[in-house]
């Protein structure tokens, strides 16, 4: 209510200053998550970004980056509705990287028109990477025979149960060096001349953000607070943008017993969301970080 009123007297008689939506998006980037540890994607993205380009003053957008990478997907996906919404609104965009912005996240971040690092913040990581485990000595030694039925050669490639097969890696390396070379060409549409001319800027290394700056993937070193009101003025506002509730908010847990149908539905979610902590947490442990 109190920012209804504001908005109903002129503009020249507030006292206050510029306001800055801020947008925060932080964690493993993924397509799916769960209840219990929502991951970082378009659909979680794209509410809070939506209300934040519709601010009608605001000069810009401010977006703060927190993620050691995941899905190129949803990575591209988000980069495409920031730089979407930012020609739609004429915004310019300012990117803050927290502690990482490394592979997917770093490509999310590409959607800046400048973007901020910490000295010590970790950004680069430009590359695919693909991981897994092999299980076919294990089966033998328990017993257990695998058994698969295709309709289509290559439908059970990769499998993890199954011996490792030359074709099948190569195929593998086909596609991440497919991926990774629009990885490539996202850093060098938005970076330029900005670059650094180093062998290793797309070898999947990553840096500190002073190293960052030098090898031109980071304009500058500040924080989000003090880089916009140097910009904009001393009372220049922050304002935290979430994604909209709904009418009575987000629904509360239930209280009380359990029917059997959804306590299996939630052990089944936990069993999910297990497995996507111990994948998120993977993620960040390469950069020496845990989620």
């Amino acid at each position: 209510m109190a920012g209804f009123l504001k908005r109903l007297v002129p503009k020249k008689f507030r006292k206050e200053g510029v306001v800055i939506p801020v947008v925060r998006l932080q964690g493993a980037i993924m397509a799916s998550g769960s209840q219990f540890r929502p991951p970082l994607n378009l659909a979680t993205a794209a509410p809070a970004l939506e209300k934040a380009f519709a601010y009608k003053d605001a000069p810009a957008v401010a977006i703060s980056i927190n993620s050691p990478g995941g899905s190129p997907v949803q990575s591209r996906l988000i980069f495409q509705r920031i730089r979407d919404l930012a020609a739609e609104k004429n915004k310019h965009v300012l990117v803050f990287v927290e502690d990482v912005a490394a592979s997917g996240g770093y490509m999310i971040a590409l959607a800046g028109d400048e973007i901020f690092a910490d000295p010590t913040s970790i950004v680069g990581s430009i590359g695919v990477v693909s991981g897994g485990f092999g299980f076919p000595e294990m089966l033998k030694k328990i017993g257990v025979e695998r058994r698969v039925y295709t309709a289509g050669t290559n439908k059970a490639i990769l499998d993890p149960f199954q011996p490792e097969r030359e074709n099948e890696i190569e195929y593998l390396k086909s596609l991440q060096l497919e991926i990774h070379q629009v990885f490539i060409d996202m850093v060098k549409a938005r970076r330029g001349t900005k670059l650094a001319d180093d062998p290793d800027l797309f070898s999947g290394l990553f840096w500190t953000g002073s190293r960052g700056r030098a090898l031109g993937l980071v304009d500058g070193l500040s924080d989000m607070r003090s880089e916009l009101k140097r910009r904009y003025g001393p009372k220049t506002r922050l304002e935290l943008v979430s994604a909209p509730k709904g009418l009575f908010g987000r629904k509360s847990p239930g209280v009380g017993g359990l029917s059997g149908d959804m306590a299996e539905r939630i052990g089944s979610a936990g069993v999910a969301a297990v497995a996507g902590l111990a994948e998120e947490k993977a993620l960040w442990g390469r950069f020496g970080l845990s989620g």
